[in-house]
Formats: C-alpha cells, structure tokens, sequence
C-alpha cells in the first residue's frame, strides 16, 4: 500500500500517461532488477516506446497509439528496434 501511495493510482489512458509512466517505470526498475516489468502509458509514437525500453521495461503494451496510429506504428517500432 505504501508504494502506491507513493507512486500513484492511476485512472487515466493515452498520452497524459507519458511522463508519469516513465518516472514510474524507472522507479520499479530500481527495486526490481530480476523481475520483468511491462512498459505501458502514453506510448504513441516509436520515441515514446524505445523511451520505456531505455527506461527499464522488458516488453512495452501499447493501446491508444495503436488505435490512433495504426499497425504501422508497430512496424515503425520494431523497424527502430533493429537500428538501435
């Protein structure tokens, strides 16, 4: 309970998630080394997913950008994923 405190509850979707999801996932990242974290929030665009596996997450979930950007976005991504 006091980690959700300290990180928030949530109750919002899509882009307002971006900044605040990377602070999270970071945070997760530092007391869970051996555990598998899935990146999610906000992920609209390739920068906004490579953010989050920089930031620590092991697999990204991605739902408002697919709606808004299409199949394409997944392309874009792991097209980026290769040259990176």
């Amino acid at each position: 309970e006091s980690r959700l405190k300290e990180i928030g509850a949530g109750g919002l979707s899509g882009k307002p998630l971006k900044n605040r999801s990377n602070e999270v996932l970071k945070y997760l990242r530092s007391g869970f080394k051996n555990k598998i974290i899935i990146g999610v929030g906000g992920i609209m665009t390739t920068k906004d997913a490579l953010e989050r596996i920089h930031s620590g997450a092991d697999l990204i979930q991605i739902y408002s950008g697919f709606i808004y950007q299409g199949p394409q976005l997944i392309k874009n991504i792991k097209k980026e994923l290769k040259n990176s």
